[in-house]
């Protein structure tokens, strides 16, 4: 494929997935204000949520309705605020997890453009982006040894103990650090020549941190509500969804650690983006 093809059939998919992932994001907002709806605890949380959604599901439509440009424009806006407030959004809703690889998706498809960082605060940057890494696989391992110790252990007090430190751990510890690291590896790739969706080693730690949200929204949290509550009872037993949230939480851990290796090896393989981007850098060079 020669190389004024390939940039522009990365471009054309690219133009094709967006608009339909701004419609999933309007059925993704309806069905969560929904389940929103049926709750009452975190009011105002719930109540920022219940706003949030119905405006980010209007400005979704607008996006998908407006044209390339504008409605690109608008994704970026959106998504960028969306992101973040997302994991805010959790706390009423876990079901708001779920949104934030999709906000994240749109966002990196949306090619957002921001200055290349001075040197200084690239270093700024990638020393926040690396303590909060280090801190979410350091609270994953933590988790994922309390999960085992759940399901192992034969003290009523302490299985049931250890239920409830995971949900306190999950709220103050886990989605802090998954947000901020997130957060500061968006700041870091956008704003240095690594980009977001250039290289295959940013792009395959992208997917690691945006899958496991997902993962934490509808397995993880629902397995650790039902393990709490299974073992108030002093014969309670975890039974296989201890098994399964420990094997979770496990899952988690791997694959930070091997986000983590490919921070350190950085493999040079470029993605179709990636490659489509240098034949325009080498286009405009030409003249």
């Amino acid at each position: 494929m020669s190389s004024d093809v390939l940039p522009e059939a990365a471009d054309r998919s690219t133009r094709t997935a967006v608009p339909t992932l701004h419609w999933l994001f309007v059925g993704f907002a309806a069905l969560t204000v929904g389940m929103l709806l049926n709750g009452s605890d975190a009011a105002p949380l719930r109540a920022a949520a219940l706003f949030g959604y119905p405006v980010a599901a209007v400005l979704s439509v607008v996006a998908a309705l407006g044209g390339p440009e504008r409605g690109r424009r608008i994704a970026i806006v959106l998504h960028l605020v969306l992101a973040p407030a997302q994991f805010v959004f959790s706390i009423p809703a876990p079901i708001a997890l779920l949104g934030i690889p999709l906000s994240l998706t749109i966002l990196a498809l949306s090619r957002p453009r921001f200055p290349r960082m001075a040197p200084r605060t690239r270093k700024v940057w990638l020393t926040l982006h690396v303590g909060f890494s280090v801190g979410w696989l350091g609270v994953g391992l933590t988790m994922t040894v309390l999960a085992i110790l759940g399901t192992t252990t034969d003290s009523h007090t302490l299985r049931h103990g250890v239920y409830e430190v995971l949900h306190v751990v999950d709220l103050a510890a886990a989605i802090p650090s998954m947000f901020l690291s997130i957060i500061t590896g968006l700041v870091v790739s956008l704003g240095t020549k690594w980009g977001l969706v250039r290289h295959w080693w940013v792009l395959a730690k992208f997917a690691i941190s945006v899958s496991i949200p997902l993962l934490a929204g509808t397995v993880e949290s629902a397995l650790a509500d039902e393990l709490a509550r299974r073992t108030v009872e002093p014969t309670g037993v975890p039974g296989s969804s201890g098994v399964a949230l420990a094997a979770c939480l496990a899952a988690f851990t791997v694959a930070l650690w091997v986000a983590t290796v490919l921070s350190v090896v950085k493999p040079a393989n470029r993605t179709r983006w990636g490659r489509a981007a240098e034949a325009r850098e080498r286009a405009t060079r030409r003249g």
